[in-house]
């Protein structure tokens, strides 16, 4: 089976290829329905998910239509590169973490992100409370799951913070998108993210004691804490169609609408819940809800007004992506991104308009719900 290291250099490899074989169709068509709005494609980086929940809020509330806007939200999977997609101009944005979609950028792709949904990194490295890792360090020795495909720089970048070597101090497992290898211990340490696969293990029942696993059962290492966190759900516009006036005032209509989606998704959880269920996710009504709900923890509060890319994150994302070496010795940028790479022009612009609205774009004073999972996430 490829490393994930490997893996992550073909996948960079194949949208280079693409990429030149699509050079010079940068541009979406412009249509409009019978009703006057401009159709949107936005490429979403996985299935439609209480991740999403934002956008989606935005589309059955009518906010986008508010902004003169019909838009469309295409799936994501395991064979879609969403910034690749947007560089295509088969879609007018997406949503894709940052150290991937620049890796693409390096590559050739024609992207800049306009703005900075989650705040704060969701990923999470869990282990049985047995194992006693409660940190980096005590992972030397181990068998560590990851997912590859540019998903681990957090894992090794703390790793290597600790001291250890990846290559040599840590047994690295190559995981699946889900917590079975682990569940069936053959995983020391997983990967996993605060709002879905970490979720999923607070559904499965505990065969020692009949009842479902809870959280004392296990030990996290949350990669915010040890300050190696990399920026992950943004969204990104196409570079090239950032130069037409037309296309710029779409973007900040796009971006106001989306982020009065999670402005709605935070203090609407069940419906928010309930609309992402009648979207077609294949995860049930309490993991949905759970997963909003971590989410939110993820967005909110957002001092400087949700969206706005903040520059110290921004660095530290950058640093990581091009200092940090995987077991191969490689790393996810092999130089920094141009001043085109990011900006925050249109966001504020958005900002402006909901505030104008009245719409809390800060959440100071959000309370996240407790949230009881039920088997299967049902």
């Amino acid at each position: 089976m490829r490393s994930p290291a490997t893996r992550f250099r073909t996948w960079l490899t194949v949208a280079v290829i693409v990429l030149a074989a699509v050079t010079g169709c940068a541009t979406t068509e412009t249509t409009t329905t019978a009703d006057g709005l401009t159709r949107v494609k936005l490429q979403l980086q996985w299935f439609k998910q209480g991740q999403f929940a934002g956008y989606l809020a935005a589309v059955h509330q009518d906010f986008y239509r508010e902004q003169g806007l019909d838009v469309e939200i295409l799936d994501g999977g395991t064979d879609i590169v969403p910034q690749t997609v947007l560089a295509q101009g088969q879609a007018d944005y997406a949503v894709a973490w940052v150290p991937k979609a620049l890796a693409s950028r390096e590559a050739g792709a024609g992207i800049t992100e306009v703005a900075q949904i989650f705040q704060r990194s969701g990923t999470k490295q869990v282990a049985f409370k047995a194992a006693n890792i409660s940190g980096p360090a005590d992972l030397k020795g181990k068998k560590v799951g990851n997912w590859g495909y540019g998903n681990e720089f957090e894992l090794f970048a703390g790793m290597t913070k600790a001291g250890l070597d990846p290559a040599r101090d840590v047994t690295l497992v190559q995981q699946q998108f889900d917590m079975n290898a682990f569940l069936g211990r053959d995983i020391d340490a997983a990967q996993a993210m605060s709002y879905n696969e970490y979720a999923q293990l607070l559904e499965t029942r505990n065969p020692a004691t009949g009842k479902l696993y809870g959280p004392e059962d296990f030990t996290t290492i949350d990669w915010n804490d040890q300050g190696v966190t990399m920026l992950q759900d943004a969204i990104w516009a196409n570079t090239e169609r950032l130069q037409d006036a037309a296309y710029r005032d779409r973007t900040v209509k796009f971006l106001a609408a989306s982020l009065r989606g999670w402005a709605f998704c935070r203090d609407n959880v069940d419906t928010c819940r309930d609309l992402t269920v009648a979207a077609g996710s294949t995860l049930g009504a309490s993991h949905q809800q759970w997963q909003i709900n971590e989410v939110n923890k993820l967005i909110w509060p957002s001092p400087n007004g949700i969206g706005v890319i903040d520059k110290a994150a921004w660095d530290r994302t950058v640093t990581i992506a091009m200092g940090t070496r995987n077991q191969e010795g490689h790393t996810v940028l092999t130089r920094a991104p141009d001043a085109d790479a990011y900006t925050n022009e249109y966001v504020t612009r958005a900002l402006d308009l909901l505030k104008s609205q009245h719409i809390d774009v800060i959440g100071g004073g959000y309370t996240p719900q407790a949230v009881t999972l039920t088997e299967g996430g049902k």
